[in-house]
């Protein structure tokens, strides 16, 4: 009971603490397991393990085949929450260069790393490529963390980003037919019979996973599942259609949980982003535990296998010839530049579906007395640590070096994506500046995403932003929803990381009324309200500019917008087209000779502007 408790204890604590120091959860895992198992034989008075996994083989925590059923499972439900977050209509917008990443990037992994494992470490050639395989992939798990406190430009991000999502399953189902190479008639040459049982595991995977997603997907839309019982009702059904899919066909479970993952992500189902919220704090509780019992289960006799320059010489062709390699042939006639080439290819930590993986396959094969199966839980988790160690330590300084960093973070985050807000942020955009836009609305998501713009379904009182990526770039807050409470929230909460240059909102109803009451971060104008700005675009849905000469003409203008309801002032624009956004208490703006006031509202006539000259 004590190691079962400590088990989650120290899990959830690995998990605080990589939040904390923003590094990839899995290495304190990692480095926690390792500790209180192999490690700790080197310390305990009786040199035991703290923590056992399994002992004697019939002893431990998981006695007998329990630890191989847990890892299966795990694994199920995290490659099933992967499923969920790939959604067609990002990936068919992700460029050709993530397509070749997963494919002629893969190729070159496979390949690469196979030829130098067998003549590196002199594996036999079934061991090398499932070596191979299992290191294919990167997760996004592993790589967020790392560029999640990198202002980088937001293609480079993207990319990271999406191959890490889309390469999970990819690696894993490789990974999945050559461990079925390995095992059909004892590691023998490509056999009628291997060929079989590779076609019962694409059959059976495939057709599990989409027709068990569409048996869900259509009780969900017709409510048949009560909404408290509609989570574990999902998770049961998971872990049945693994099972149900094992048992026709051996390892094809694993296939049959991402296609059935990625077929119910792109449903229109409703409470999909809470069974996203539930599958996500489950695997982090399933991730916890997973990795600290795969590594304390490794033995001492296992890493002093792979303690020699042999494996550290693996190690350093797979990260600095193999992944290099595999990026630059997937970049050609990309469009990418070499600077942002090398930075891509740096970052490629392995992640939590190979170390899973990899001891799920391990455990099985070392049970079967397949020869060098025991080199491959160390090795793959050598890797795993190591390039997520050296990315977390270098990637930042990395992209100094080489010039990808972003020094001035110039990006705009708008909270809320109205008409009015889509409007200002299309002007934004059509003025060079990122723009990225965030709603908890989706039909408002939907046509900020038909103007081209940068748009995010979310909710500011959840974490997704702190996790995106892709707003590395961020440097401007402008939190422009109908909701005054919602509005302080957003700058309460993001101000910090994505308001470093200004954060502002709109003033309350209240505010407006009250001459006395002008926030600081107030947006735009005293006198203007989220009703009013709202009307003001609905009968003038144009974003207007005009000279100005000197600032006491810009404070003449202002006088104007102040008596006339239908102007209001948005942005100051530079000569360098540069743009500053103005505030409700504009006292402070300066003007340099050749600007221009941006406003919004019906145009700003001559002979007003000579009236209030005089």
């Amino acid at each position: 009971m004590v190691e079962l408790a400590g088990l989650i204890i120290l899990g959830i604590l690995a998990q605080w603490l990589a939040w904390k120091t923003k590094t990839p959860a899995i290495l304190p895992l990692i480095l926690i397991g390792l500790f209180v198992g192999p490690f700790s034989t080197l310390i305990s008075e009786d040199g035991t393990k703290w923590l056992e996994p399994i002992w004697n083989g019939t002893e431990g925590l998981f006695p007998g085949e329990s630890l191989f059923y847990f890892v299966s499972l795990a694994i199920s439900i995290i490659l099933f929450e992967g499923g969920l977050t790939l959604k067609k209509s990002e990936v068919g917008n992700i460029g050709p260069v993530i397509i070749k990443l997963i494919s002629v990037g893969v190729a070159v992994t496979f390949f690469g790393a196979g030829l130098a494992a067998h003549f590196i470490l002199g594996f036999t050639w079934q061991i090398s490529f499932l070596f191979s395989a299992l290191i294919i992939v990167t997760g996004p798990t592993v790589i967020s963390p790392i560029l999640r406190n990198i202002p980088l430009k937001t293609h480079v991000s993207s990319i990271l980003k999406w191959e890490g999502i889309l390469i999970d399953p990819i690696g894993a189902l490789i990974a999945v037919l050559v461990f079925e190479f390995i095992r059909v008639e004892g590691g023998q040459d490509f056999t009628a019979t291997a060929l079989s049982e590779f076609g019962k595991i694409l059959l059976f995977g495939f057709t599990f996973g989409f027709a068990f997603a569409n048996v869900l997907a259509y009780l969900i839309k017709k409510n048949v599942i009560p909404h408290y019982l509609l989570n574990v009702f999902i998770l049961a059904t998971v872990l049945g259609v693994f099972v149900l899919a094992d048992t026709f066909a051996h390892e094809s479970g694993l296939l049959a949980v991402v296609i059935m993952g990625m077929v119910m992500g792109n449903k229109n189902l409703p409470n999909i982003k809470e069974l996203l919220y539930f599958k996500e704090s489950l695997s982090v509780l399933l991730v916890s535990i997973l990795f600290i019992l795969l590594a304390a289960n490794i033995e001492i006799e296992e890493l002093e296998l792979i303690f020699n320059w042999n494996s550290l010489i693996l190690f350093g062709v797979v990260i600095l010839i193999v992944r290099p390699l595999g990026v630059i042939l997937s970049s050609i006639n990309s469009g990418l530049k070499i600077n942002e080439i090398a930075f891509i290819s740096w970052v490629g930590p392995r992640g939590i579906v190979a170390a899973g993986i990899a001891s799920l396959f391990g455990l099985r094969l070392v049970k079967e007395g397949v020869p060098g199966a025991e080199y491959i839980t160390p090795l793959v988790f050598m890797m795993v640590l190591g390039s997520v160690l050296l990315n977390a330590t270098t990637a930042r300084l990395f992209a100094k070096l080489v010039g990808v960093f972003v020094k001035n973070a110039e990006g705009i985050l708008i909270i809320g994506a109205s008409s009015m807000a889509r409007l200002i942020a299309k002007y934004l955009q059509d003025n060079n500046r990122h723009v990225v836009l965030v709603d908890s609305n989706n039909d408002n998501i939907k046509k900020a995403k038909k103007l081209g713009l940068d748009a995010l379904e979310g909710s500011v009182y959840a974490d997704d932003l702190f996790n995106n990526i892709e707003l590395n770039d961020i440097g401007y807050l402008m939190s422009m929803t109908g909701n005054s409470d919602i509005n302080k929230t957003a700058i309460n909460r993001f101000k910090k990381q994505f308001g470093e240059k200004g954060s502002y909102r709109l003033i309350s109803s209240d505010e407006m009324n009250d001459p006395e009451i002008n926030p600081s971060e107030g947006l735009f104008s005293h006198t203007d309200d989220y009703i009013k700005l709202t009307e003001i675009s609905r009968n003038y849905p144009k974003i207007n500019e005009i000279q100005l000469n000197s600032k006491q003409h810009y404070e003449g203008l202002i006088e104007i917008s102040k008596t006339d309801p239908d102007i209001v002032p948005l942005f100051i624009k530079g000569v360098k087209g540069e743009l500053r956004i103005i505030p409700s208490n504009n006292s402070e703006i300066q003007i340099d000779e050749g600007s221009q006031l941006v406003y919004l509202g019906k145009q700003i006539k001559k002979e007003e502007i000579a009236a209030e000259k005089h």
